[in-house]
């Protein structure tokens, strides 16, 4: 009988956080309509200026400190997000949360050293051959992660 009160106690528990949000940074509005990912991804420097919300599920994030999530959508590739000016982090467990973030998309290519840094932490880039990435990225004023 124990065993069950424990299992039951168990499941309920999970249940009651299994919505939980966590945010970080600066509140999204709940008015914001979301630009799917591929689009950005498509066209990144068109949303370089204006902010806008992105909406995915979260492939993985800094193993270290939280300081990037990779987020993945509709069959998009994924785009590293930061957060701006290095305000906040995401929980370490973050990988497989939904995520809504708003922000801008910033192109740049990394340096060999920038590249294997972010390898170290467990980002996937695409290399060229002289170590270098070109990277769309995602930079954060706000982020919110439903379990």
């Amino acid at each position: 009988m124990k065993r069950l009160s424990t299992a039951l106690l168990l499941v309920l528990a999970t249940a009651a956080f299994a919505g939980e949000t966590i945010t970080r940074g600066e509140v999204i509005s709940r008015d914001a309509k979301a630009v799917p990912l591929a689009e950005v991804l498509a066209r990144p420097d068109a949303y370089t200026k204006n902010t806008v919300v992105v909406e995915g599920v979260v492939k993985t994030a800094c193993e270290r400190k939280g300081c990037w999530m990779q987020l993945t959508a509709d069959n998009a590739p994924g785009v590293r997000v930061t957060f701006k000016d290095y305000a906040f982090f995401v929980p370490l467990d973050s990988k497989g949360m939904k995520a809504r973030a708003e922000g801008v998309t910033v192109v740049k290519t990394l340096s060999k050293k920038e590249a294997d840094h972010l390898e170290e932490e467990g980002a996937k880039l695409n290399r060229n051959a002289d170590g270098t990435a070109k990277e769309v990225s995602f930079v954060a004023s706000g982020v919110e992660l439903t379990k």
